[in-house]
Protein backbone atom coordinates (compact mmCIF):
# COMPACT_ATOMS: atom_id res chain seq x y z
CA UNK A 1 0.00 0.00 0.00
CA UNK A 2 1.37 3.41 -0.96
CA UNK A 3 1.81 6.01 1.73
CA UNK A 4 -0.18 9.17 1.09
CA UNK A 5 1.86 12.19 0.19
CA UNK A 6 1.36 15.20 2.41
CA UNK A 7 2.03 18.74 1.33
CA UNK A 8 2.49 21.74 3.56
CA UNK A 9 0.28 24.82 3.09
CA UNK A 10 3.09 26.82 1.49
CA UNK A 11 3.55 24.13 -1.15
CA UNK A 12 -0.20 24.05 -1.83
CA UNK A 13 -0.23 27.80 -2.33
CA UNK A 14 2.07 27.30 -5.32
CA UNK A 15 -1.14 26.98 -7.36
CA UNK A 16 -0.75 30.72 -7.86
CA UNK A 17 1.44 29.62 -10.76
CA UNK A 18 -1.80 28.61 -12.49
CA UNK A 19 -3.11 32.14 -12.22
CA UNK A 20 0.02 33.60 -13.76
CA UNK A 21 -0.81 31.65 -16.91
CA UNK A 22 2.81 31.32 -17.98
CA UNK A 23 2.67 27.51 -18.11
CA UNK A 24 -0.12 25.01 -18.72
CA UNK A 25 -1.59 23.29 -15.66
CA UNK A 26 -0.28 19.89 -16.76
CA UNK A 27 3.29 21.17 -16.89
CA UNK A 28 3.00 22.82 -13.46
CA UNK A 29 1.59 19.59 -12.04
CA UNK A 30 4.49 17.59 -13.45
CA UNK A 31 7.03 20.03 -12.05
CA UNK A 32 5.44 19.94 -8.60
CA UNK A 33 4.93 16.17 -8.70
CA UNK A 34 1.15 16.22 -8.21
CA UNK A 35 -1.87 15.45 -10.35
CA UNK A 36 -3.39 18.26 -12.36
CA UNK A 37 -6.83 17.94 -10.76
CA UNK A 38 -5.21 18.28 -7.33
CA UNK A 39 -3.93 21.71 -8.36
CA UNK A 40 -7.47 22.72 -9.27
CA UNK A 41 -8.78 21.49 -5.91
CA UNK A 42 -6.16 23.51 -4.07
CA UNK A 43 -6.96 26.53 -6.22
CA UNK A 44 -10.65 26.20 -5.36
CA UNK A 45 -9.82 25.91 -1.65
CA UNK A 46 -7.73 29.08 -1.79
CA UNK A 47 -10.54 30.82 -3.65
CA UNK A 48 -13.01 29.91 -0.91
CA UNK A 49 -10.84 30.56 2.14
CA UNK A 50 -8.01 32.84 0.97
CA UNK A 51 -5.05 32.87 3.34
CA UNK A 52 -7.06 30.75 5.81
CA UNK A 53 -6.95 27.77 3.45
CA UNK A 54 -5.19 24.61 4.60
CA UNK A 55 -5.25 25.23 8.36
CA UNK A 56 -4.80 21.62 9.47
CA UNK A 57 -2.40 18.77 8.98
CA UNK A 58 -4.20 16.64 6.42
CA UNK A 59 -7.05 14.37 7.34
CA UNK A 60 -9.61 15.61 9.78
CA UNK A 61 -9.45 14.33 13.31
CA UNK A 62 -11.94 11.66 14.22
CA UNK A 63 -13.74 13.96 16.68
CA UNK A 64 -14.11 16.61 13.97
CA UNK A 65 -15.49 14.09 11.48
CA UNK A 66 -17.83 12.71 14.15
CA UNK A 67 -19.09 16.21 14.86
CA UNK A 68 -19.78 16.78 11.17
CA UNK A 69 -21.49 13.40 10.84
CA UNK A 70 -23.60 14.15 13.92
CA UNK A 71 -24.69 17.50 12.46
CA UNK A 72 -25.55 15.85 9.13
CA UNK A 73 -27.63 13.18 10.86
CA UNK A 74 -29.48 15.80 12.92
CA UNK A 75 -30.38 17.69 9.73
CA UNK A 76 -31.55 14.45 8.12
CA UNK A 77 -33.65 13.57 11.17
CA UNK A 78 -35.28 17.01 11.23
CA UNK A 79 -36.15 16.69 7.53
CA UNK A 80 -37.62 13.21 8.08
CA UNK A 81 -39.73 14.45 11.00
CA UNK A 82 -41.03 17.32 8.89
CA UNK A 83 -41.93 14.93 6.07
CA UNK A 84 -43.71 12.64 8.54
CA UNK A 85 -45.78 15.54 9.87
CA UNK A 86 -46.77 16.54 6.34
CA UNK A 87 -47.83 12.96 5.56
CA UNK A 88 -49.88 12.74 8.79
CA UNK A 89 -51.72 15.95 7.94
CA UNK A 90 -52.34 14.79 4.38
CA UNK A 91 -53.67 11.41 5.49
CA UNK A 92 -55.98 13.09 8.03
CA UNK A 93 -57.25 15.44 5.31
CA UNK A 94 -57.98 12.63 2.85
CA UNK A 95 -59.54 10.46 5.56
CA UNK A 96 -61.91 13.31 6.34
CA UNK A 97 -62.81 13.62 2.63
CA UNK A 98 -63.74 9.92 2.45
CA UNK A 99 -66.32 10.21 5.26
Amino acid sequence: MNKRKSFNPEFKREVRLLELGEKPAAQIARELGVKRNQLYKWQEEIGKHGEGAFPGHGRRSSSESLTQENARLKRELAKSREETEILKKASAFFAKELN
